[in-house]
């Protein structure tokens, strides 16, 4: 299947002046946000160490919304927190249904440069989130699928940028087409959205990113916490 068709299944009931429109309230909402880096370096180290600390949804989340019924919001991105999940500059925590970040601490080589590959996928979404939120003053919409209670508060969502091409593109498949976060998976390692597998198969073809380390093995998404031996 071609890229602009795997788009096209996940994004065609959001048009480009709806992904703009959502913007407009960034910087009234950047004026009196408080800051939310108290707490970032926590998730950090230890995502860093191979712990993801965000978790996963209490209930079932609505994934057939994101194509049905897609509800935005506005968000300002502060800084990651994982490969998969940020917080904003409401405090809120977000995480990207559609992507998993990497968990395993296995060193692998870019270029000259040697990093674990948590590391990489940690790196990987904070400059993805500096380049979704760059045409838009510092914003970028999301539609969420389900939020977990309690403190810190927890939402699930995808969220969309306008690329280089004009066209609205998921985060989640951002990542995952550059080789830096898996397509997320179910239990039982079923992809939850078959186009992102599909971009995933993409980027391990074409040796990008994580999968330029032809000695490193695939964590198959969440069940990586149950399975360190990866």
């Amino acid at each position: 299947m071609k890229k602009a068709e795997l788009e096209m299944r996940i994004i065609a009931p959001i048009s480009i002046a709806v992904l703009v429109a959502s913007a407009a309230s960034a910087a009234a909402q950047q004026a009196t946000a408080p800051s939310p880096a108290k707490f970032v370096a926590y998730y950090q180290n230890a995502y860093a160490s191979g712990r993801d600390l965000v978790p996963g949804p209490q209930q079932m989340l609505d994934l057939a919304s994101l194509v049905t019924a897609p509800r935005l919001e506005t968000v300002i991105p502060e800084a990651a927190l994982t490969g998969n999940a940020f917080v904003d500059a409401q405090n809120t925590i977000i995480k990207l249904v559609g992507a998993q970040g990497c968990q395993s601490v296995q060193q692998i080589r870019l270029g000259e440069m040697r990093a674990s590959c948590t590391m990489l996928s940690l790196a990987g979404l904070n400059a993805a989130l500096q380049t979704a939120a760059a045409p838009a003053d510092g914003a970028f919409p999301c539609h969420f699928l389900g939020a977990n209670s309690g403190q810190p508060s927890v939402r699930f969502a995808e969220c969309f940028f306008i690329g280089r091409d004009d066209h609205a593109q998921p985060l989640s498949e951002y990542l995952i087409r550059r080789g830096l976060a898996f397509a997320a998976r179910a239990p039982n390692g079923a992809p939850l959205f078959p186009e992102y597998a599909a971009a995933e198969a993409e980027a391990a073809k074409a040796h990008v990113g994580i999968w330029s380390n032809a000695a490193f093995r695939h964590p198959y998404g969440e069940r990586y916490r149950q399975n360190h031996t990866n």
